[in-house]
């Protein structure tokens, strides 16, 4: 007994704690900060506390861009084949089921007509839920359409950018060669006077980046987003020299003039009908 004739020490009796039901909780990859995903998504799933940009699903991207109801999709039912009948822990044809059961898309992009804020355009999407975004044949092959149908219809044409696998090393040469395929297809919109926006997400690399994602007549950049041919540690381990603090960041590439400009992903609807209305 303590002094006043009190008991020394007070028992509390602590109740069971409950159960938190799992998946409502995300961590920023950026801050570290534990976010309830539901204020995230509230968010367009952008962190609360840094900005950080979560990666966002091609469907995501174009209800966050187009009109709602306004967007047509084209070509929706290219897939995949397996030129090269290629065989590795996993065949072609089971990898793109797999991917095609996963994500409920055909392929790593999809495209169509849409409008933003009343103005029509042709808008594609990569999404890197689909083997990383890399780049195979019907990728390519959608791009260029999505592209040639801008210069008949004389139409703006913005491609959205989030990949980061490069070319798919399952169809080896017709994976590289959409490389060109792309870059020829904007060369004719180029001549056409046709518009061409890019929007630069996390991560553009590879392939992708060195061909239609770095063609653009303005090229937009999320903030923070990982931008590149390759990895930065691939480049420092060849060289064998420390890189610059920030290197392949859109903002490292802002000022180094790689890029027009770095957009909030909430303005970036805005930001896009003053450029489209400003190039008629």
């Amino acid at each position: 007994m303590s002094f006043w004739g009190k008991p020394k020490y007070t028992l509390v009796r602590i109740s069971r704690k409950k159960d938190i039901p799992a998946g409502l909780w995300s961590k920023c990859p950026s801050c570290g900060d534990i976010l309830f995903k539901k204020k995230i998504e509230e968010n367009l799933k952008t962190c609360t506390k840094c900005d950080y940009h979560f990666t966002l699903t091609s469907a995501e991207r174009i209800d966050l861009l187009a009109d709602k109801g306004s967007f047509q999709e084209t070509d929706s039912g290219l897939s995949s084949a397996d030129p090269l009948n290629f065989q590795g822990s996993k065949d072609y044809k089971e990898k793109i089921k797999s991917e095609q059961e996963k994500t409920g898309m055909p392929d790593a992009v999809i495209t169509g007509k849409a409008q933003i804020n009343s103005i029509d355009v042709m808008l594609g999407v990569t999404d890197s839920n689909f083997m990383m975004g890399s780049m195979g044949s019907v990728l390519g092959e959608k791009i260029s359409r999505l592209v040639e149908r801008s210069i008949q219809e004389r139409l703006p044409v913005i491609i959205v950018s989030g990949s980061g696998g490069g070319a798919r090393m399952q169809e080896g040469m017709f994976s590289l060669m959409q490389m060109a395929k792309t870059s020829a297809a904007l060369s004719k919109a180029k001549e056409a006077k046709i518009p061409y926006i890019s929007i630069l997400t996390n991560p553009t690399m590879a392939g992708v980046l060195a061909s239609f994602a770095s063609l653009g007549d303005i090229i937009i950049a999320e903030p923070r987003a990982l931008i590149g041919f390759t990895g930065p540690r691939v480049i420092e381990q060849t060289i064998r020299q420390k890189l610059p603090a920030g290197f392949q960041t859109s903002e490292f590439l802002l000022e180094h003039g790689l890029i027009d400009l770095i957009v909030h992903r909430k303005e970036l609807k805005t930001n896009l009908t003053k450029l489209l209305e400003c190039l008629g």
